[in-house]
């Protein structure tokens, strides 16, 4: 299946074709084989690959004893990267997910803003595709032995995106005359409005797995909770039960189960990280349960998030912050149920489709 995951993100997702200059980062020896595969199928294309060795621990050992000096040189490395590639390729390999929680807030804040420019070039102006290749750790939170969740993980990640395309559309042409979305479920009811914002179908193209479509609410009108069901991993600390209450667009009140100081950190970062960048729905028919990968927790048959912090250029609500945080709530029945509304009209009940035009997308992998 690997075989078929290189081929699908180099001629699917990033397209490539010949003298683009290909970055290839990841993060562990496991991958190894599957980075040549990559490094194979990109010279088919007559791409020219370039492949950087990075490592969790070592990463976080640098990052917590970075001075000043050291970040107006990642600023320029970052500026680099973005000028001498065309495409990027970012293989994560999850070890650890608490090895970045003594990074001082200050040096990511710093770092952050240093390198904004840099991001933002990387993520709206260059091709790129993110994926987990499956590690042990994975398998432990998913419950699974490692050659059942492997294989699980190469399934979602190797969709048929392409069918995707046409599938989706009555959701998006649906979306894009929405004003007032309203999303109920245990502890949430939360309202706001999409309207005139682009509403842009992800299908492969960066994340992998993928399988959602995204908006953004417009910046102050979300009004009510929302208490989102799955672990909320960020920055080397995961939440559980994160509660959200809203006024005119702003965050007023956040609650967990625990860690709630340093919940408050990071929603007071800067001034956008109180309100809220993206809205999605996920579709991927083979992730079904959460396992604290934001890659594949979001793209959960049957979920949405609700995302604080910056908004996307292509869907953007005038929301800029150096936080994107998704969290996500799964609103099938097993996992407490919850509706979406859209204009008042009922269009998914505890995570299933209801309307004629969109129950399909419950069933997906079973179409032609």
């Amino acid at each position: 299946m690997e075989e078929k995951l290189s081929k699908i993100i180099v001629d699917y997702s990033l397209k490539i074709k010949e003298n683009d200059r290909v970055l290839i980062s990841y993060m562990n020896d496991s991958c190894k084989e599957f980075v040549k595969l990559l490094i194979k199928d990109i010279v088919l294309n007559k791409g020219i690959p370039f492949v950087k060795r990075t490592d969790h621990d070592i990463n976080a050992t640098l990052l917590e004893n970075t001075l000043d000096n050291k970040i107006k040189e990642l600023q320029k490395h970052a500026k680099e990267e973005v000028e001498n590639y065309d495409c990027f390729i970012n293989i994560r390999y999850n070890e650890n997910e608490f090895e970045e929680k003594n990074i001082p807030k200050l040096i990511r804040n710093k770092i952050g803003e240093a390198t904004l420019k840099e991001r933002e070039i990387r993520t709206n102006e260059r091709r790129w595709v993110l994926l987990n290749y499956p590690s042990k750790l994975d398998a432990y939170k998913a419950k699974m032995p490692y050659h059942a969740f492997y294989k699980y993980a190469m399934q979602a990640m190797t969709f048929d995106y392409s069918k995707m395309e046409e599938q989706i559309k009555p959701l998006k042409d649906l979306m894009e005359k929405t004003d007032k979305v309203r999303l109920t479920g245990k502890n949430t009811d939360i309202t706001f409005s999409i309207k005139d914002i682009p509403v842009i179908p992800c299908l492969g193209e960066s994340n992998i797995p993928d399988g959602e479509i995204f908006t953004a609410p417009i910046k102050d009108s979300v009004n009510g909770t929302i208490t989102y069901n799955t672990p909320s991993p960020y920055n080397g600390n995961v939440f559980e039960h994160v509660s959200l209450t809203f006024k005119n667009g702003k965050i007023v009140n956040a609650t967990c189960d625990s860690e709630e100081e340093k919940l408050m950190d990071i929603l007071n970062t800067d001034e956008g990280s109180r309100y809220i960048g993206e809205f999605s729905i996920g579709f991927n028919p083979y992730i079904k349960d959460p396992i604290g990968d934001i890659l594949f927790d979001e793209k959960i048959i049957g979920s949405i998030h609700f995302t604080p912090g910056a908004a996307y250029k292509d869907a953007y609500n005038g929301n800029d912050s150096s936080v994107h945080w998704d969290m996500v709530l799964i609103q099938r029945e097993e996992y407490g149920g919850g509706n979406i509304y859209f204009d008042d009209v009922l269009i998914r009940e505890n995570g299933k489709f209801v309307k004629e035009e969109l129950k399909h997308l419950n069933d997906i992998q079973n179409k032609e």
